[in-house]
């Protein structure tokens, strides 16, 4: 019994030892679940929104007051007509349109329903049917008001919700996008990290430094297959979207295809960003694993919105690039946006793409020339 006792206090010190296996014991339970209990948040605040007030009477003023004090919105843009209300969701800064009719308040004087449009970005199905409810509830609310002060209301009438780009709400449109950010994150990151911290542990990358190729062409030489790989994936993903489950591409598929290679560029210098960084396969999969997978799911936007999020995973947020890819993917799909209306994020991309290629290739020169 002693030899045993003495068998399992050795076991401990190893593990206590292991920096590495004392972060998946204690720290991957908590950063899960500090990332859960944050971003598992169905609630929606200052949410955009985009008002076109047709009326501009006191009764129409009093329901925008009433609709922006709640908390769930915010006003984005002001509309002077129905064309805007397209462009202001290409922005993606606008989640839901507010159109009030023409002599709102005369309509309610005269005890008739009076005409309010709720316009939902359904790009993001989930959200805008959430907010879709907090904005008939505010409206239905603000009849109750008037109605107490004399005014009668047909209630139930005047809210008429619409839903653009996915009017039937199907959530595969929300998830074919994620899908993409995520798998070509896998094959693209992932794989590279761990397939050059693979050549790092064997030993095998000073034997290909002896060779007539250069550093920069071996990293090359080890990533060209996984860029080709990733383009394949991301391409039968598109199509599977398109046939098997009916999403639509609005786009141009050029622009597709070039964001879609932007962003596997992209993940590719993070790759090799953490394959510089890492020593061994364990190593480089548990950077890939936390840092990469993980934020990718609950941060990027593909299952949860990011403005639920407290500031600081915003923030966090923001750094991660499947985060822009998806932005780009539905503009571009779902909402037939061009170049002009996503500068913003391929630029983002561009630029961590940039970052990552530089910073790697400047760790990994002396590491594979030492």
């Amino acid at each position: 019994m002693k030899q045993f006792v003495a068998f399992v206090k050795k076991e401990f010190r190893h593990i206590f030892r292991d920096q590495r296996t004392l972060i998946i014991l204690f720290g991957m339970p908590i950063v899960q679940l500090i990332l859960f209990g944050f971003a598992l948040n169905n609630e929606i605040k200052d949410a955009g929104i985009a008002i076109f007030d047709q009326s501009k009477d006191v009764m129409s003023i009093r329901l925008k007051g009433k609709m922006l004090s709640s908390g769930y919105f915010k006003e984005v843009e002001e509309l002077y007509s129905y064309k805007q209300i397209e462009k202001a969701f290409k922005t993606g800064e606008v989640k839901l349109a507010l159109v009030i009719g023409s002599d709102f308040g005369k309509q309610l004087e005269r005890k008739e329903a009076a005409r309010i449009q709720l316009i939902g970005d359904a790009s993001d199905p989930n959200t805008a049917q959430t907010l879709t409810n907090y904005a008939e509830l505010i409206i239905r609310d603000f009849e109750q008001e008037i109605h107490s002060n004399g005014i009668e209301v047909q209630r139930g009438a005047s809210a008429i919700p619409r839903m653009m780009y996915n009017p039937e709400q199907k959530a595969v449109f929300m998830f074919v996008p994620g899908v993409m950010a995520l798998i070509l994150m896998l094959v693209s990151a992932m794989m590279t990290s761990i397939t050059i911290a693979r050549e790092k542990e064997q030993g095998t990358m000073d034997i290909l430094m002896i060779s007539p190729l250069k550093p920069v062409q071996i990293i090359l030489g080890k990533v060209t297959p996984y860029l080709l790989l990733s383009l394949i994936n991301g391409t039968v993903i598109v199509l599977m979207g398109l046939f098997v489950f009916g999403m639509p591409v609005r786009g141009s598929f050029l622009l597709l295809f070039m964001e879609m290679l932007l962003f596997i560029i992209t993940a590719l210098g993070l790759g090799i960003l953490i394959s510089s960084k890492a020593n061994s396969q364990m190593t480089a999969m548990f950077i890939s694993m936390v840092g990469l997978m993980m934020p990718t799911i609950l941060l990027s936007g593909f299952i949860f919105p990011i403005e639920n999020m407290p500031l600081p995973l915003q923030v966090i947020a923001q750094v991660l690039p499947a985060k822009w890819f998806i932005i780009i993917i539905k503009s571009v799909m779902l909402k037939g946006s061009g170049l002009f209306n996503v500068w913003l994020p391929s630029l983002v991309l561009a630029s961590m793409a940039a970052v990552f290629l530089v910073v790697s290739m400047r760790n990994i020169k002396p590491r594979i020339n030492g």
